[in-house]
This record gives structure tokens, C-alpha cells and sequence, in this order.
């Protein structure tokens, strides 16, 4: 199949040199802030990007999850809502109760200092001869080459100290090497221009244009500037999908060592995008980019080993991997919490077209815009809400959430007053931080009970944001907050129990309050119950919880936007650019674009793969999803199985999958196909019995699955009669029964009789019933001469001969027959009827003619039904 890749010699070796590599891999960074394309990560600007797979860390730094506040220290104003994992005060403790925990700094370490290279200076007065620095020029030291003092700007330097004494300079680069400056020095001028234009602006048309002359700029030669094309070539993001073209600039940019390429090219050898599929030479890649920093890479090496996807599983491995990354996601959550994720899975939606959408309607949304524009409260609380954390469909934006807010505390709403509070407290590039204007929003709403407002003063008297830190009131507040369900002085409560901050360190009652802010899904309180299961401090140490959690966190970083981006693409028919977009989200461990890259598949909507590609790559990635507890991915391997899409038809594994979906899921749908399967003996023995069952659970399960359960048991029931009939021998049966040895030779006169018996009862009770409600009928209005234009009266003229069938007998006739059993019935005693209908029968019989022989092939059992009949009408 294509995702087998077949090692030879050189591939071997590529997997040496991996190992050797892992294994010498420190993955304990920080996030650089000179590889952030964007200064400020949190705010709207920066999620209008899409290419936020880019963030990278340099290797070396240690991370430091958060800062605790002790009474001697002075409170931090960075990451203060995390739990610090290297404590200086916590040894001589921990060391009593036993427990290992990590020793992380309170600081990174101080970076080794490089060695500045000296060049030598060509022409000027002191040609060869090395710069000095700091030298002096114009009253003024300089450190470094400069260009002050020359109309060509050409670098230049003196080498010795006092330049206006000894007049000894030279230039620092020839003239070619002063054109290449100058030339990146207008990229890069041109490149930050244009980037902070498409940062500014939310409209696809004119982000396009801008992506135009972002090309020209990576004509240039200028990196960031070709790493973001060839992102948007290969996701069709405001410029025409092309794979190829991509593909060769990502090969350029990793020779020269970019990791963003080199995590890009991994991407194209996994998923088989532009090249043959091997998952030798995606390691490779991955493990260089996650060298350089990347944490897309990380993230994917951290799911592969997981997994065990084309690595021996390790959940070490995944743990040093997801640690990392969750490290930097959680340093980004600011107190507003972040923006939302989104996982909208394209199945369900097709399955079910009328269930509520995790998408708002632009209808929707300007309804709730027309109500807040009139007044009410409630709908400009909402969307304050909203646009403060974006998600819905609604991007994030600060400015509109600050309106709504402001219109709905001046009506005295306390939520909006604590929100307002949040927003001045964190600041964002539209509102400047101000800690005297959080601290009064945040007083009027908790003196009304608010628990926003509560939780913010809380964290305003821990950290001594506008007032002196005071612990005991901090905690009264969260203590009050969280009463109340709200989930950050849950959060906080946690970590003040986990650090001793103001009560007893007491780990325990941490992981009580991490546990309940997790069940609201704070991301931090997910980052913190992971650290305590990873360095087991508080709880039995378990590795594989401890990935879970991460995971989670890491599935909440900046790259999860990219979801909304491939379901908006998915939306508007550019099913090629959502594919490769969930596709890249599927190799970072998303099972939801697992299952959507699968439907996609299953669909056969996308061009970028053959026909005869489809299917197996579909089963690949729903075995993936179902590997991760996705029920309809377990049902689907268990169809591909069961109908070779894909693969091989093989009925035992379909019912393995199936059985799997059952007991694990409880899936009606797998229960009812487990109870077709025991019905046809497929892949497991036939089991009428345990069809039944089968197919009794799948009703009991899901009421959706009762009506076909109920057509199932019926066809069932129907199957098992005629197989119990054939089994029987009826025919044999019935051939060795008598039945005038049974009931005596004159069987069918007594049938006769019972008949006679059962048509007088009727006759005689509809006669009582006429005479015992007298009917009055209209008049006839009609006109004598009326003929109804479309039906006419039946014929009531009896037949001139006796007929000889069934179909030629005529109404008058039956009627006839009827009368001769009424006046029977009035005539005679019941005592007699039975003798005079023998004799009337044989009188009838004897004054037949010689014409009427035709009569004689009825017996006196159908001439009875038909007395009967006619009684009856």
C-alpha cells in the first residue's frame, strides 16, 4: 500500500542519524520573540494570519511554566497564573514526603556569549588591518560598523580608538557586499510594511492583493517573506493553490536551514503531497525542524510517538515532545483566556443538516446586533463575550467587545463591569493596560455578587495589581468566586493550595480545584493537572495522563485557527485547499481533522489525489481517529472492511471493529451491523438467537435505531417461520393426515353447518340493528332525468344463464342466494335448518338442467362461502 515505505541502506542510515539526534535533543525551550512575525501574538491582528504553524523556539533556553509569589518576593507581572515547578522553598518538603520533582530555574539561564567575530577592514587608511571597538567618532563611541558620517552607506570602522586623531578606518564589506545589504534592507523594509497592512485588515480581497506584493518581496530573496508564500501556495491562502511551486521553495529555504521548511517538507513526504509518500524521510524533516525550534514539529514528533506513527511508541518520548509545546501555549493565555477552538467535524453535518451549527449565522448575528443597538443588555453581553475571544465564525475584536461592554455596564450589568475589568487589567493594543480602572470595574461588580468581579479582585490583591498584595484577601475572594462555579477562582484557589500561597500547601485540595476548572475547560487548569501527573506531585505519577492533558493544551495553541480556515474553505467548495489544511492538522494529532480528512476522502471530493488513492488513504485516517475514541471512525473501518474500500473484504475484521464500536461506545449502529452479521453468518456463525439480541440492543441504545430494528426483527421473524416451515415438511404432513378418518365421512356438511350457524347470527343481528334505528332519508331532489356525468348504477339484471365461473357471477345473482338464506332463516327453527338445508340442496341439485352442468363443479362448501359472503355485504 502506499503508506508502507520500504527502507533500504540509505534510509537506514537517515534513521541512525535520527536517533542519534533525538537523543542528543534538549527540548526545553522558550518562545523567541525575534521569531514572532507579529510583536503582539495575543491580539486580533495576529489571528488574521494564517500561517501561525510558524512559531518557533530557540533551543538551549529552559522553559518556566510560572511564577509562585512568596511574602519576601515582589509580585511578577508575567505568567502568573501557573504553577512554578522549581521552587527554592519546596526541597527540604518535598524531599520529606518523598516525591521527585523537576528543578526548574526561577529564570532562564543566561545564553553562552558568542565570541563577535572582528573583521578586517578593506581600503580606507588602514587596508588588513582589524576594527577596533568601541572606537570614537564625532564625540561619540560605537560598538559595531557604521555608516554615519558616509553619503553611500557603506559599513565602515575605525581601527583605533580615537578616530579623530589618527584618522585609520576602512570599509567593513566590499561594494558587492554593500548592494546585497542594501537590497535586504528594502526587503525587509518592504516585507514589514506589507505584513502590518495584511495584520490591519480582515478583507480577503484586499488580503490578496497584499499576498501579491508579499511575492515580490520573497522574489527578493528576503526568508520570512518566501516561507509565508510558499505556506499560501500550499494551502491556497490568497494565492492559487500550487503544491509543486511550494514544494521548491521549501527545498530552497531548507538549505539554508529554515525550520518552518523543513517541518513543510516532513509535512509533503507524509502525506504524499508532491513527492512519492516516506514516512523514513518525514521523520527526518520533522526532527530537523524540531532541532530548530519549531513547535509544529514538536508537536507532530510528540503525536507520532504517541501513537507510534512510523516511531517505536514511547510515551516518554511524547511527553518531552507535548511538554515543550504546551509550555509555550499556556505562557500565551492571557486572564481573558485566549480565543475559542472550534472542531466542527463535516460528517455531522452531513448526517445531520438540521442540527444547530457551531457556526452563527450572519443572520443571527445581526439580529443580536439589532437587539443590542435597541437596549438589551443580555444580547450586548453576549457578543462583548464573543468578540472578546472570537470563535462562532466571529473574529476576535477587542475594540467591538469593548464597546458592547461599555454600553451594557453603563445599564448596570455586573458581568459587563467585571469584564471591563479583565480587559484593563490584561490590555491589548486597543486598550492600554490600566490597573486603577480594573480595580474599579472589578469592585462594583463583586460588591453586587459577581463572581467575575470577585475573581478579579482576587487576583488583583495576590498579585498587587492597584493594591498592596494580601494574601487572606485573595483567597476570601476566589473562595468566593468559586462557591459561585466560576471557573478561574477555581483555577486560582488551585494554585494558591499548590504553592502555599496564604494557606497550607496542600495538593490535594490543588488537584480538586484544577479538576473542577478542567471540567469548565480552562486551559490552565488542563496545563497544571498535566504537570502533576507528569512529576506525580499529588497523585500516583502516569505518564499516559499526563500526555492526554498535554495534549490538550497543545491542540489550543495560535495553529488551531487554521480549523475554522479549512471549514471555511471546505464551505465555500475549495475542497483541495481544505484538505491539505486538516490534512497538516492531522499530522499534529486533531482527530477531528483526522475524520474530516477521511470524509473528504470517502466523498471523493478532492482532484489533488487519484481515484484509486482515496480509499486507502481514507482507512488510514480513520484508523487514526478511531485509535483516538471517535465511534463513527470505528464504525467505518469496520464498512471498509466489510465492503474492500481500501483493502481486502475481510468479514472477521469488520466484526472485530464492530465489537469494538459496541462494548467500547455502545454504538447502535455497530450493535444493529453485529446483529445482520449473526443473521447472515458473515465473518462470525449464524445466530438467529443473537441477531435478535443484537438487533434488541441496538433499539434500547438509540430510539433513532428502533424503526429499523423493528423491519429487521420482522424480516427476521418471517426468515425463521419459513425455515421452521422447511424444516417441518408440511407437505409430507398434511399428505399422511385423514381428515374423514379424522372428523368422520361427512366432515364438510358439519362445515357447512358451522357456516349456516355463523350467517344466521350475523343476518339476524344487522335485521335487529335496522329495526332498532329507524333511518329517515331526504327527499330525492333530483331531477328525473339527471345522469351523473361520471358514474353510472351498476347492472342489477340477473344472469340468463348459470355461470360458469366465479367472474361471470353478477350481483342479482349473489343477491338471489342471499334471499333464498333469508327466508330460511324466518321460515324454519334452528332445529330444522340444518335438515331442510340438506334437502333444499339436493331439490336444487335434481331440477338442474342439462344446460346449468356447469354448477356442478362447486361444492356445497363454496356455496356456503358465497351464502356467507353475501349475508356479510
Amino acid at each position: 500500500m502506499w503508506l508502507k515505505c520500504k527502507m533500504r541502506s540509505s534510509g537506514k542510515t537517515w534513521i541512525l542519524l535520527v536517533l542519534a539526534m533525538v537523543v542528543t535533543l534538549e527540548v526545553t525551550a522558550d518562545v523567541d520573540p525575534e521569531t514572532n512575525e507579529v510583536p503582539d501574538a495575543g491580539s486580533s491582528q495576529y489571528f488574521n494570519d494564517q500561517n501561525t504553524e510558524e512559531d518557533e523556539v530557540p533551543v538551549g533556553s529552559r522553559v518556566v511554566a510560572g511564577h509562585s509569589v512568596s511574602p519576601k518576593e515582589a509580585p511578577p507581572t508575567t505568567d502568573e497564573r501557573h504553577i512554578e515547578e522549581g521552587m527554592t522553598d519546596r526541597g527540604v518538603e518535598n524531599e520529606a514526603e518523598g516525591i521527585e520533582k523537576e528543578d526548574l530555574p526561577n529564570q532562564p539561564p543566561p545564553a553562552d556569549a558568542k565570541i563577535k567575530e572582528v573583521p578586517v577592514v578593506i581600503g580606507g587608511t588602514a587596508s588588513g588591518e582589524p576594527c577596533l571597538f568601541p572606537f570614537l567618532f564625532l564625540g561619540k563611541e560605537y560598538s559595531d560598523c557604521t555608516t554615519d558620517g558616509r553619503g553611500d552607506g557603506r559599513l565602515w570602522c575605525a581601527t583605533t580608538y580615537d578616530y579623530e586623531h589618527d584618522k585609520k578606518w576602512g570599509f567593513c564589506e566590499t561594494e558587492d557586499q554593500a548592494e546585497q545589504r542594501r537590497l535586504a534592507e528594502e526587503a525587509e523594509e518592504q516585507y514589514q510594511a506589507t505584513l502590518k497592512l495584511i495584520n490591519s485588515t480582515s478583507r480577503k480581497s484586499q488580503k490578496k492583493e497584499l499576498y501579491e506584493k508579499l511575492l515580490k518581496v520573497a522574489g527578493m530573496g528576503h526568508t520570512k517573506a518566501m516561507e509565508k508564500v510558499a505556506y499560501a501556495m500550499l494551502f491556497g491562502d490568497y494565492l492559487p493553490q500550487n503544491v509543486p511551486h511550494a514544494k521548491e521553495l521549501f527545498e530552497k529555504l531548507a538549505l539554508e536551514g529554515s525550520p518552518k521548511a523543513q517541518t513543510a517538507l516532513g509535512f509533503l513526504y507524509a502525506a504524499g503531497l508532491g513527492v512519492n509518500s516516506s514516512q523514513a524521510k518525514a521523520l527526518v524533516y520533522y526532527t530537523f525542524g524540531a532541532l530548530g525550534g519549531n513547535l509544529v514539529a514538536h508537536m507532530i514528533l510528540g503525536y507520532r510517538y504517541w501513537g507510534g506513527v512510523g516511531v517505536p511508541q514511547s510515551c516518554e518520548s511524547a511527553l518531552t515532545h507535548y511538554r515543550l509545546v504546551a509550555n509555550h501555549v499556556a505562557s500565551d493565555v492571557s486572564l481573558t483566556g485566549g480565543s475559542a477552538v472550534q472542531r466542527i467535524r463535516l460528517l455531522d453535518e452531513l448526517e445531520n443538516p438540521g442540527s444547530p451549527s457551531v457556526m452563527l449565522e450572519e443572520d443571527l448575528i445581526q439580529y443580536y446586533q439589532f437587539l443590542a443597538e435597541k437596549g438589551d443588555v443580555q444580547a450586548q453581553v453576549g457578543l462583548g463575550q464573543l468578540h472578546l475571544h472570537g470563535g462562532r465564525g466571529v473574529e476576535q475584536n477587542h475594540q467591538r467587545a469593548y464597546e458592547y461592554f461599555n454600553q451594557a455596564a453603563n445599564a448596570g450589568n455586573t458581568h459587563a463591569m467585571a469584564f471591563l475589568g479583565k480587559m484593563y487589567s490584561e490590555g491589548s493594543e486597543f486598550l492600554p493596560q490600566n490597573n486603577e480602572t480594573a480595580l474599579h470595574y472589578f469592585k462594583k461588580a463583586s460588591e453586587q455578587g459577581n463572581p467575575v468581579g470577585q475573581s478579579g479582585l482576587g487576583m488583583a490583591y495576590l498579585y498587587g495589581r492597584g493594591v498592596p498584595v494580601n494574601y487572606d484577601l485573595a483567597l476570601k475572594y476566589f473562595q468566593k468566586a468559586a462557591e459561585q462555579g466560576w471557573v478561574d477562582g477555581q483555577l486560582q484557589l488551585g494554585t494558591m493550595y499548590y504553592n502555599g500561597i496564604g494557606v497550607k500547601r496542600d495538593y490535594k485540595q490543588a488537584l480538586k480545584f484544577f479538576n473542577l476548572a478542567s471540567q469548565a475547560g480552562h486551559i490552565l487548569a488542563f496545563y497544571n493537572l498535566a504537570q502533576m501527573h507528569a512529576t506525580g506531585t499529588g497523585v500516583m505519577r502516569s505518564c499516559h495522563t499526563a500526555v492526554e492533558l498535554f495534549k490538550n493544551v497543545c491542540e489550543r495553541g495560535r495553529w488551531s485557527e487554521r480549523l475554522m480556515a479549512a471549514y471555511g474553505g471546505f464551505k465555500e467548495g475549495d475542497m483541495d485547499s481544505a484538505l491539505v489544511q486538516y490534512l497538516l492538522l492531522a499530522e499534529q494529532g486533531y482527530e477531528v481533522a483526522q475524520s474530516n480528512v477521511a470524509f473528504i476522502l470517502d466523498q471523493k471530493q478532492s482532484r489533488i489525489f487519484s481515484e484509486n488513492e482515496t480509499y486507502p488513504r481514507a482507512l488510514l485516517h480513520w484508523t487514526r481517529a478511531a485509535a483516538q475514541g471517535y465511534t463513527v471512525a470505528r464504525i467505518k473501518l469496520g464498512d471498509y472492511h466489510f465492503y474492500g474500500y481500501g483493502t481486502d473484504v475481510d468479514y472477521e475484521t469488520a466484526v472485530i471493529h464492530y465489537r469494538l464500536a459496541s462494548e467500547q461506545q455502545h454504538s447502535a449502529q455497530a450493535m444493529f451491523n453485529l446483529g445482520y452479521m449473526h443473521e447472515k453468518g458473515l465473518g462470525i456463525k449464524q445466530d438467529i438467537h443473537l441477531a435478535k439480541r443484537f438487533y434488541d440492543m441496538a433499539a434500547e441504545a438509540s430510539p433513532d435505531a428502533q424503526v429499523p430494528v423493528f423491519l429487521a426483527l420482522c424480516k427476521l421473524g418471517l426468515v425463521y417461520t419459513l425455515e421452521y416451515l422447511q424444516d417441518l415438511n408440511l407437505k409430507e404432513l398434511v399428505s399422511q393426515v385423514d381428515l374423514d378418518q379424522l372428523l368422520g365421512p361427512e366432515w364438510d356438511l358439519y362445515l357447512m353447518t358451522v357456516i349456516a350457524l355463523l350467517l344466521g347470527t350475523v343476518i339476524a343481528y344487522r335485521q335487529r340493528q335496522h329495526q332498532a334505528i329507524p333511518r329517515e332519508y331526504p327527499e330525492k331532489t333530483r331531477p328525473a332525468n339527471f345522469k351523473h356525468p361520471l358514474f353510472r348504477c351498476p347492472d342489477m339484471t340477473p344472469s340468463i344463464s348459470v355461470p360458469t365461473s366465479v367472474e361471470m357471477v353478477k350481483p342479482a345473482d349473489i343477491k338471489v342466494i342471499a334471499a333464498l338464506g333469508d327466508s330460511l332463516t324466518s321460515l324454519f327453527s334452528v332445529e330444522n335448518f340444518v335438515h331442510y338445508m340438506s334437502v333444499s340442496l339436493e331439490m336444487l341439485m335434481n331440477e338442474v338442467t342439462k344446460d346449468f352442468k356447469a354448477l356442478l363443479r362447486y361444492k356445497p362448501t363454496q356455496i356456503m362461502v358465497m351464502i356467507l359472503l353475501s349475508g356479510l355485504g
